[in-house]
């Protein structure tokens, strides 16, 4: 069967998407969905525990969200001076081999080669060049480098459709509690139920964790625009897979376990990086993956999510692994048990 955009379409009232996250991560609700018989039953997330063996492997990606949104005002000459203008916004995506960075501006009409943005007395950033799909290339030119200038001047990059400025605690709550190396501009939201003393009664089942990073870019909150979902461009991703992770999920999963991917981006890694036979092989590079419907998996088993977006390539994944009335009917009963939805919202897992 063939899928256009529009098929990933559902009705979601804006009341069940989440604002603020739960006080404890563990507290939220776990829709669990079959994917052999399409029977869906309702538990917390904390019964993870019961649905994942001791033979299995569970695979996180650790990387870390970056203070990546900027506000500063956009440089203009006045006469031989040059004076603080209108506000602009900037959203950093990834630092090129060059030293400059991938960004996205708005106001995205005055943000051309040339303009320089300053966020203090410190700091600025020049735009290089213009790159096409809202992105553009930029350098810093003031005494704060890109980190410094994160550190002081940095926000935490929520989501357009969490409605609020960021507060303090999103610095930790918007961040998984075994992010390791910088480097996403959102959360591997999947990731974000979980607490240490989760992960160590996993470890103490004898369950084995695995991590790999990739590094999430802005398009995770951009819906297909484009019916026809072959002509959807994917922005790459930079990713690594260790040979000690590698050599982890492909001995549990030889020995008869099954491999749990924690969050779309870990799916996108592994799918990646496995051959014909769902062996994987380590690597470091960039992925374009974009995996819809009909996708043959070789590389998971199980798959621990959020709820997405619609017409997002998120819920197109999640509809591939586990079929397409199978994860619209879940989405429509989740609606109707009234689930938080999005990034601060809750689980599913399609065993």
């Amino acid at each position: 069967m063939t899928f256009r955009a529009s098929a990933f379409d559902y009705d979601l009232p804006s009341e069940l998407i989440a604002q603020e996250p739960l006080p404890d991560r563990s507290a939220s609700r776990l829709l669990v969905l079959e994917r052999t018989s399409g029977a869906i039953r309702h538990a917390q997330f904390t019964d993870l525990i019961d649905l994942v063996a001791a033979e299995d492997v569970v695979v996180l990606n650790v990387s870390r969200v970056i203070a990546a949104r900027l506000h500063g005002k956009r440089e203009t000459l006045k006469g031989s001076r040059t004076v603080a203008g209108n506000v602009a916004e900037l959203l950093l995506v990834r630092e090129l081999s060059d030293g400059t960075w991938l960004a996205m501006g708005h106001p995205g009409g005055k943000l051309k080669p040339g303009r320089r943005v300053a966020f203090g007395d410190d700091s600025a950033v020049e735009i290089v060049e213009m790159l096409g799909g809202g992105l553009r290339r930029v350098k810093f030119v003031g005494a704060l480098d890109a980190q410094a200038t994160l550190a002081k001047y940095g926000e935490v990059p929520l989501p357009p459709y969490i409605r609020r400025a960021p507060t303090a605690a999103d610095r930790t709550r918007y961040q998984t509690v075994y992010a390791e190396h910088d480097g996403s501009v959102a959360a591997p939201t999947a990731g974000l139920h979980f607490t240490s003393e989760l992960l160590d009664r996993l470890r103490a089942k004898g369950t084995a964790i695995a991590t790999l990073d990739l590094h999430i870019g802005p398009g995770t909150f951009k819906p297909v625009e484009v019916e026809d979902l072959a002509r959807h461009r994917m922005e790459p991703e930079s990713y690594v897979l260790s040979a000690e992770a590698a050599a982890s999920i492909n001995g549990r999963r030889e020995a008869g376990g099954r491999v749990w991917a924690v969050g779309t981006t870990v799916v996108r890694a592994l799918e990646t990086c496995a051959d014909e036979h769902g062996v994987l092989r380590p690597s470091t590079g960039e992925t374009r993956l974009f995996v819809y419907p009909p996708y043959t998996f070789r590389a998971v088993d199980r798959l621990l999510t959020n709820f997405h977006l619609p017409r997002s390539t998120l819920l197109m994944l999640v509809c591939a692994f586990a079929g397409y009335e199978r994860v619209m009917g879940a989405y429509r009963e989740a609606v109707e048990r009234t689930y938080r939805f999005y990034s601060y919202g809750d689980a599913m897992a399609v065993i």
